[in-house]
């Protein structure tokens, strides 16, 4: 059996700022791995210590993606090795060409079983990559996973959504977006970091790998629109006088 875990080598929220315009500076901050994926791979890596399956990590980005330092910081949190395509044509992709890839990725290595991804990624949080990443490899798709067991082929899958929780049977290969409080993800220690250098990692381009064309551009980004505070004080000496008033407000501005 071979599970896969998509992650993201990204920038690290807590070195990020914030100006006075509300535009959130990534300028400073140093990256890491994506902020939920160590909890996909920590799902992924209890659910191969129970089947004895081969764990293995993609990641689709700039150069600096396939570096040393993201290499090890993927492997130290259990991975058992990593294809990792490192480009900077691909440094800040859209969703698309980041899902296309990473499905790319998956059909290079064969054979794979079960694909777990983040909730989302930090920087851009779209929550797209999955769904895009099951479509170009024609599998089902399931966000919100809390748990996995089983084997390949006889999968339980358990999901929470806004109703409740379901239990799910899955019975062939699959994209898995794991929920962000699904298990506690390790903290690698020096003997994980140290082991991780040993283990073995594979840096494509998009020579070996091609990817197509993004479709979408950035082509700006803002603040959400503040809007001015009414500042409308109610002063009534009588309760039952300010809450007919304030019931009044609300309605006039459509509220209730």
């Amino acid at each position: 059996m071979k599970i896969v875990v998509a992650y993201k080598w990204a920038p690290n929220p807590q070195d990020a700022s914030v100006g006075a315009d509300g535009v959130v500076d990534w300028g400073r901050a140093k990256p890491a791995v994506s902020e939920y994926d160590p909890v996909a791979v920590e799902l992924g890596r209890v659910l191969a210590d129970a089947t004895g399956a081969e764990l293995i990590g993609i990641s689709v980005g700039g150069a600096d993606a396939g570096s040393p330092m993201a290499r090890k910081a993927a492997l130290s949190r259990g991975l058992d090795r990593a294809v990792i395509l490192a480009d900077d044509a691909l440094a800040g992709a859209d969703t698309t060409r980041t899902g296309l890839a990473l499905a790319a990725l998956v059909q290079r290595i064969g054979d794979v079983d079960l694909v777990l991804t983040g909730d989302s990624s930090v920087d851009v949080g779209a929550q797209l990559v999955p769904a895009v990443l099951a479509g170009a490899l024609g599998w089902p798709a399931l966000t919100g996973v809390t748990a996995v067991s089983g084997a390949a082929g006889s999968l339980t899958v358990e999901r929470g959504h806004d109703g409740g929780s379901q239990t799910l049977a899955l019975t062939g290969p699959a994209v898995l977006a794991v929920a962000a409080d699904a298990v506690q993800p390790r903290v690698p220690g020096m003997k994980d970091i140290l082991a991780a250098g040993k283990r073995p990692a594979e840096v494509l381009d998009t020579a070996a790998v091609p990817v197509p064309p993004g479709a979408v551009q950035v082509i700006a980004t803002a603040p959400p629109e503040l809007k001015a505070r009414r500042g409308q004080v109610i002063d009534a000496a009588d309760p039952a006088a300010a809450a007919a008033e304030l019931v009044a407000a609300l309605r006039a501005d459509a509220v209730i």
